[in-house]
């Protein structure tokens, strides 16, 4: 087995790195190697109440500046993301496994979401009305909560941590990101980056750790909201733990994603879109595809023969090979739980169409699964029921488009879904019937721009507002309703009134 050398990493605080106090430390993989690269330490709770107390002077700092001068800070912020694109997207790959170009592609999509906060100035304005009864003006203003938090996972180190919290800090917020702690190097790095931009001590904060950091934080009476993104088991325990102590909540968990084949639609399109939308990330993706569902056995049987085909030239490797299509899962356990999905399905009666259990790899010791691929599953089977987190793909046959929308909203998933279809009557009928948040036509994976709304349905999303887009605006504001009279100075109010005001 290689063996590199082992950092011992640690939190990013007040504008500066500093070790880790608890003594607690969890192990950080190269998952293309299969290789302990690094200890990050676990905060405890009352390293969480220090960081919050430091973020909330922070704060008070930060949400004085004019948001024009915010703003210049994030115009550095934005150029040194790309700047720093090779070397931001290496430390991805290092510690999560995805290939280059995949982590590239993830960074552009979270300069949207800087992108789209440079229009915090636009975006923060409030409604003004004049002489609304008696001489009264009313208006409103959008003002900053407070010491924010956000807890990321593994999937992806950077897109998904920006996208959860530049507009948090852009309103006037203060940031304690919490990244999964099976990639820290991404979120130090980012850290690095705010402070080089401009960003005052306390603003950004990230602080490395597990359930023990996660509790602290959610139970501070000073942490006044909270953003989570991960499994749906831990997004509803987060949602029920946040909103107990009174803060706002967003939690988004898993997702069943399925992509509907119809017969008029072009299979190779549909074929090369579902190798993309299923496969990439290592199906490490909340919003990749899991599900096909060819609409007849003529369609299914002409989808699944191409898609053996082309899952048979899929490249497996590390993150740095070019000519990779994918890599690595994240951890040996996510490898374990992905080969025990498929052996339960096979035990259940599935066809395994396409087996990537054993593939060949550059380096037996990285944590590395090829495409699989399983056919006629049936809704009754584990794999239909349950997320797999990894390439583990199925092929659910269905006779209609009608027992199609039907199956798909009966599941307690509604992360993303979508249509392959010339037909605009189809199209028309699945994006009104359908009770998925996320919903594509001919698109691969559903996932909006920067500047749209971002969030499931049913048991994918809990809590307030959704991810990307203007509602981050109003779920880390809150409002100030002002209504106000200005007398001329020889004015006299002749008598007090009783009732109650109105126009």
């Amino acid at each position: 087995m290689k063996t590199e050398q082992i950092v011992k990493l640690g939190h990013y605080i007040n504008g500066e790195t500093v070790e880790g106090k608890s003594g607690r430390y969890g192990d950080v993989y190269n998952p293309s190697l299969g290789v302990k690269i690094a200890e990050v330490p676990l905060a405890s709770a009352e390293e969480v109440n220090e960081v919050v107390a430091l973020a909330q002077k922070g704060f008070e700092k930060w949400s004085k500046l004019s948001v024009a001068r915010r703003m210049e800070v994030f115009h550095n912020f934005r150029a040194l993301l790309v700047e720093n694109t090779d070397k931001l997207a290496a430390l991805i790959g290092k510690e999560n496994g995805k290939t280059i170009d995949d982590a590239k592609g993830e960074i552009s999509r979270g300069l949207e979401s800087v992108d789209f906060a440079l229009g915090a100035p636009h975006l923060l304005k409030g409604d003004h009305s004049v002489n609304v009864g008696g001489e009264i003006n009313a208006y409103y203003m959008k003002k900053p909560l407070g010491v924010v938090t956000s807890i990321a996972p593994f999937n992806f180190p950077v897109m998904v941590p920006v996208a959860m919290s530049v507009m948090a800090v852009a309103v006037g917020n203060a940031m304690i990101l919490k990244p999964s702690e099976k990639v820290p190097f991404s979120a130090l790095f980012v850290a690095e980056l705010w402070a080089e931009a401009g960003l005052p001590a306390g603003v950004w904060n990230v602080v490395n750790g597990d359930k023990e950091a996660v509790d602290a934080l959610l139970e501070h009476k000073d942490v006044k909201a909270v953003s989570f993104v991960g499994s749906t088991p831990i997004a509803e325990a987060i949602y029920e733990k946040g909103t107990k102590h009174h803060k706002r909540v967003q939690a988004f968990g898993g997702g069943k994603n399925n992509m509907i084949i119809m017969p008029d639609a072009d299979i190779d399109t549909a074929v090369n879109s579902f190798i993309g939308a299923a496969y990439g990330g290592t199906s490490q993706r909340c919003m990749a595809i899991s599900t096909a569902m060819p609409i007849g056995e003529k369609t299914a049987d002409a989808f699944v023969a191409r898609l053996k085909e082309k899952i048979n030239e899929l490249k497996v490797g590390t993150y740095d090979d070019e000519s990779a299509d994918f890599g690595a899962l994240i951890s040996a356990e996510a490898k374990a739980n992905v080969l025990n999905a498929i052996e339960e399905a096979i035990e259940e009666g599935a066809v395994l169409a396409a087996d990537g259990r054993h593939p060949e790899v550059p380096h037996e010791e990285g944590f590395y699964l090829g495409a699989t691929l399983l056919d006629h599953v049936t809704p009754d089977m584990k794999i239909y029921k349950e997320e797999v987190f990894g390439p583990a793909r199925i092929v659910v046959r269905v006779n209609t488009l009608e027992e199609a929308i039907d199956l798909i909203n009966e599941h307690e998933f509604g992360n993303g879904v979508t249509i392959f279809t010339d037909s605009g009557s189809a199209a028309r009928k699945f994006t009104e019937n359908i009770e998925v948040g996320m919903v594509g036509v001919n698109v691969p994976i559903p996932i909006p721009v920067g500047y749209h709304n971002f969030g499931g349905w049913k048991r994918s999303s809990f809590g307030e507002g959704q991810m990307f887009g203007p509602d981050l605006v109003r779920f880390f504001t809150k409002r100030k309703t002002v209504s106000e009279r200005w007398f001329d100075t020889a004015y006299n109010e002749s008598k007090t009134d009783f009732n109650f005001p109105s126009s």
